[in-house]
C-alpha cells in the first residue's frame, strides 16, 4: 500500500477509503451478540459488590397471580434497549430477604430481577418452580417494568428448595435460557428433561442438601441441557447463598451473560473451568 502511494498520488482517495474501512471494522464487529449490555467485563467488575448499571426497585403485591409477591430490581437506563430477566426463589421456610443481595447485584450487570415471596414458606420444589414461572409471566406481561424486559430471554434461579424449584421450572419451560440452582434440594435426582444451560453451585459442607445426594447427582443427570457447570464452594454450608459472595456473584453474572445475553465476552470467565482454593470441586462442559 505504501509503494502504491509513492507511485501515484491519484490512489490516495481509494487508499484512504480502504484504511478508513479497515480502522472502522473492529467497531463494527465488536458486538458479537445484539444483546450485549455494558462494558467489556473484567475480574474487578465481576467481583465488585455492584456492576456498571445504576438500579432501582419496585415492590410486587402479594396479590400477584401465582406467587406471593416480592421485589423487582432493574437497570434505570433505557438507552441500551431491553434486558434479559431472571426470577429467583428463596428456600424452605425462608423469605426473599434471605437472598435479597442477589437482586441489586444481578440487576447492576444489566438484568431485570424478580425476587419472589412464595405462597407459603413450606412450599415444595414443584410448587416453587410453578411460582418462578408465574413470576416471569407477571414480570413480562403485567409489571410496571415490562417494557424493559425481553420476554424471549428469561432465566430462573433459587436457593435450597428454590434451587430444586429452579430445576422444576426449567423442566416445564424448555424455552428458558439459563437456570442457576444454589445449594439445591429436590427429592427427584434425575433431570434429563432439562434443556436449559444450567449452573449448579453447591457447598462442600452442606449437611441439609449434601452435594453427594443433591447437587452432584443433579449435575450428572443433566444429559440434555447442552451446557452445564458445577461449582462447589470450599467449606461452603447450605446457607452460603444468604451472604454476599464474590464468587457466587461472578459466576452467576457470567452464566447469565453467556446464555441469556449470548455474550461471548464472558466465555473466558467460564472456560477453561475455574480453579483455586475457593472451590473443592469444579465440573464444566468446556469449550462453550
Amino acid at each position: 500500500m505504501k509503494r502504491s502511494l509513492k507511485r501515484s498520488l491519484g490512489l490516495l482517495p481509494a487508499v484512504a477509503a480502504l484504511v478508513a474501512g479497515t480502522m472502522a471494522a473492529p467497531a463494527a464487529q465488536a458486538a458479537q451478540s445484539p444483546y450485549e449490555r455494558g462494558p467489556d467485563p473484567t475480574e474487578s467488575i465481576l467481583t465488585a459488590s455492584r456492576g456498571p448499571f445504576a438500579t432501582s426497585q419496585t415492590n410486587v403485591p402479594s396479590t400477584a397471580r401465582g406467587f406471593g409477591g416480592g421485589v423487582i430490581y432493574y437497570p434505570t437506563t433505557t438507552s441500551e434497549g431491553t434486558f434479559g430477566a431472571i426470577a429467583l426463589s428463596p428456600g424452605f421456610t425462608a423469605a426473599w430477604s434471605s437472598i435479597s443481595w442477589l437482586g441489586p447485584r444481578l440487576a447492576s450487570h444489566g438484568f431485570v430481577v424478580i425476587g419472589i415471596e412464595t405462597n407459603s414458606r413450606l412450599d415444595q420444589p414443584a410448587s416453587r418452580g410453578d411460582q418462578l414461572l408465574a413470576a416471569l409471566d407477571y414480570l413480562t406481561q403485567s409489571s410496571s417494568v415490562r417494557t424493559r424486559v425481553d420476554p424471549s430471554r428469561l432465566a430462573v434461579g433459587g436457593h435450597s428448595m428454590g434451587g430444586g424449584g429452579t430445576l422444576e421450572a426449567a423442566k416445564d419451560r424448555t424455552s428458558l435460557k439459563a437456570a442457576i440452582p444454589l445449594a439445591p434440594w429436590n427429592g427427584d435426582k434425575s433431570w434429563p428433561e432439562v434443556r436449559t444451560p444450567t449452573l449448579i453451585i453447591g457447598g462442600e459442607s452442606d449437611t441439609i442438601a449434601s452435594v453427594d445426594s443433591h447437587s452432584i447427582p443433579f449435575y450428572n443427570s443433566l444429559t440434555n441441557s447442552g451446557e452445564k457447570a458445577y461449582l462447589e464452594l470450599n467449606n461452603g454450608s447450605h446457607f452460603f447463598p444468604q451472604s454476599a459472595n464474590a464468587n457466587v456473584g461472578k459466576f452467576m453474572v457470567s452464566w447469565l451473560k453467556r446464555w441469556v445475553d449470548e455474550d461471548t465476552r464472558y466465555t473466558p470467565f467460564l472456560c477453561p473451568a475455574p480453579s483455586g482454593s475457593a472451590f473443592s470441586d469444579v465440573r464444566f462442559t468446556c469449550p462453550m
